[in-house]
């Protein structure tokens, strides 16, 4: 299935959380990426496929969801480094700098990722989504100290405007033994 576009709902109800998966994958021609529950007793599913689908998917989950949405968002034109950032398939050899942005929310953290990965000549290392965070998430990218700056921002920037971003950090030059601790 061609994935040009991720949709992702996130609940404050477990329940409700099986009920919106089950709605989102009759509704459209998606694939499931993800689908459990999360810190602090939340729920998120993950959809993916083309733009059209993933919103067709995406509203019925949050029309069955009785009130239970806490954030949901459409991704189109995903950036590719997303999909292998989400199951921390990127691997790297060295860091010129390393960025992280850390939120409160997972569907703004996707949303920032793609916005870093777009903004400058990065590559996301990882994205963690809410498991053993208490419901928080985080993305790590590096590249040159200008662009993972740039990247920064950029995503942050978007979830700041939600209130909630937790932290951001650029670290140009980190120590080597960093390295080991995001592999």
């Amino acid at each position: 299935m061609t994935k040009n576009a991720i949709g992702i709902v996130e609940l404050s109800s477990i329940a409700a959380g099986y009920s919106s998966s089950d709605e989102m994958l009759k509704a459209a021609n998606v694939e499931m990426l993800l689908a459990r529950s999360i810190c602090s007793g939340k729920y998120m599913v993950m959809v993916g496929g083309e733009v059209a689908d993933v919103e067709s998917s995406v509203a019925a989950g949050i029309e069955i969801s009785e009130g239970a949405i806490i954030d949901s968002a459409v991704l189109s034109n995903i950036d590719p480094s997303v999909f292998p950032a989400i199951s921390g398939a990127n691997p790297v050899d060295e860091l010129d700098a390393l960025g992280v942005i850390e939120s409160f929310s997972v569907t703004s953290l996707l949303e920032a990722a793609d916005a870093a990965a777009k903004a400058a000549d990065v590559q996301l290392i990882e994205i963690r989504l809410a498991m053993a965070l208490g419901g928080k998430a985080f993305v790590t990218l590096t590249g040159n100290v200008s662009a993972v700056q740039a990247a920064i921002d950029a995503g942050a920037s978007l979830v700041s405007e939600k209130g909630l971003l937790v932290h951001k950090v650029v670290i140009p030059r980190p120590h080597e033994n960093l390295l080991n601790e995001l592999v």
